[in-house]
């Protein structure tokens, strides 16, 4: 009976197990992957290198007894040069309010910004006055402000700055020489923006603008004779830098899908210029030389084509600006009753054609540029000598070369945007080489002027892709 029983059993449940197996089945149930999250927030420390241009307005006087002026010339140094340092900060990131990133940030800075260009007066043996300055170092502590868009982040940023320099006048006043030095370091403020993206891992790379404004100096002294003298200068810095940081935070295994940049694009952009053109007016006696500083903004619009193989881009791009960039603070030739020239410049447009070459990590392009650059720059000379006066307007556009760096990546906040849109941030240094013009303005000496044009531009803009760039991620 018992192995009845168990005969039974066995077969039944071979039985069930046939019937089970003719059922159909449920499927399997799949967990959605993870969808991976840049986070911004935690420390970070990184390098970074670049380069700076001053826009430092300076005046130097002397007065005879009695206060007889003998010379009132003012002219901005502008010392350049490469800079490197470090820097340290913290990131707060509010998801729940459009990825927001609040940030603080320190920095120092080596820097080895030079001009001893400066010569006034008739800037000959036995009448010249000379001027000559150098930025040391410096360094910021500053608030971040920005939004997130995964792992690239676009930021505006201010707070304190500090540094060290050291301003000399010397010449000749009345037959008298002279030799002023100030030094020290003094406090200001620094504004400026950029853009963070990240490179592999922890690691991102940024691109930054930042303008510094230091304290002022000035002196005084009493020569032999009776004659005193006084000069007095301020520091205005424009920094163009790139830099790396590694961020402490949990972004180690985060990969960015690679984005797709092949295809037309146009677009249009808005920055600022700033120009150090070094320039000399030569006549009977007299040869001054001095920089003009043309600075202000500039605008317009780009077009251009990108091949991609992999993560490589090559791409051609063409751009046309205008400018507002201007400079009319300089007075030079001594600058009094009877006699000046007073030189204003302006940068009235420029244009460029460039190759670039690039890298995209995930959806950020990291890239270089290089090609044609033209513009058109106008000059007014405003000259004095005794009772007569005389305006010449110099105008020349010019061909050169642009080379520069920038980043760009895909372009949609707050979802206003789609995936054919992106933004970017570039450096050019602009070289439109040197223009010379011979005149003989009726009652003055035949003169030669001569201005060589260097543009520093920092910009951003935004791009329309003809193709959709944003890589399209799955979702579950």
């Amino acid at each position: 009976m018992k192995k009845t029983l168990i005969t039974a059993a066995i077969v039944a449940g071979a039985a069930t197990a046939a019937n089970a197996a003719d059922l159909p089945r449920k499927a399997p149930v799949y967990k959605a992957p993870v969808m991976q999250v840049y986070d911004w927030t935690g420390f970070y420390i990184g390098a970074n290198f670049g380069g700076s241009v001053g826009r430092d307005l300076t005046r130097a006087s002397a007065n005879g007894p009695g206060g007889t002026p003998i010379f009132n010339e003012r002219s901005h140094l502008s010392p350049a040069g490469a800079i490197g340092g470090g820097q340290i900060g913290y990131n707060w990131q509010f998801r729940n309010f459009y990825n927001l990133v609040l940030g603080v940030e320190a920095d120092i800075q080596a820097s080895g910004q030079r001009d001893n260009f400066l010569c006034g007066l008739n800037c000959v043996p036995g009448t010249l006055f000379t001027g000559s300055q150098k930025l040391d170092w410096f360094g910021t502590a500053r608030v971040r402000a920005g939004l997130a868009t995964g792992p690239v982040l676009t930021y505006i940023t201010g707070g304190y700055a500090y540094g060290h320099y050291e301003t000399t006048a010397s010449g000749l006043a009345a037959g008298t020489a002279f030799t002023q030095t100030t030094s020290g370091t003094k406090g200001g403020y620094t504004i400026g923006s950029g853009v963070e993206a990240q490179l592999s891992g922890n690691w991102t790379g940024k691109i930054e603008y930042l303008y510094v404004r230091l304290q002022g100096t000035s002196a005084g002294a009493v020569l032999p004779g009776g004659i005193t003298t006084f000069g007095s200068t301020r520091v205005e810095d424009h920094i163009f830098r790139a830099g790396v940081n590694y961020n402490f935070g949990k972004n180690a295994n985060y990969v960015a899908p690679l984005a797709n940049w092949s295809g037309f694009y146009v677009g249009g952009n808005v920055g600022s210029v700033i120009g150090r053109n070094r320039s000399s007016d030569t006549f009977a006696g007299a040869a001054p030389r001095f920089t003009l500083v043309p600075e202000g903004y500039i605008g317009g619009g780009q077009v251009g084509y990108n091949w991609q193989a992999g993560a490589w881009v090559l791409g051609a791009e063409a751009d046309f600006q205008g400018s507002t960039a201007k400079d009319k603070k300089a007075c030079v030739f001594f600058c009094i009753p009877g006699a000046g020239i007073a030189p204003e410049q302006k940068l009235s447009y420029l244009g460029t054609v460039r190759g670039r070459v690039g890298y995209s990590v995930g959806s950020t392009l990291f890239y270089g540029t290089a090609g044609f650059a033209y513009g058109e720059t106008k000059t007014r000379l405003t000259e004095v000598a005794g009772a007569a006066t005389a305006t010449i307007d110099l105008k020349r556009s010019k061909g050169g070369y642009a080379v520069g760096a920038g980043i760009e990546s895909p372009f949609n906040p707050l979802n206003l945007f789609g995936p054919n849109w992106t933004s970017k941030t570039e450096y050019l240094y602009v070289d439109l080489g040197r223009s010379t013009f011979n005149f003989a303005p009726a009652g003055f000496a035949a003169q030669t002027f001569s201005t060589k044009n260097e543009e520093h531009i920092f910009r951003t803009g935004i791009n329309y892709h003809f193709n959709t760039v944003a890589p399209v991620v799955a979702k579950y």
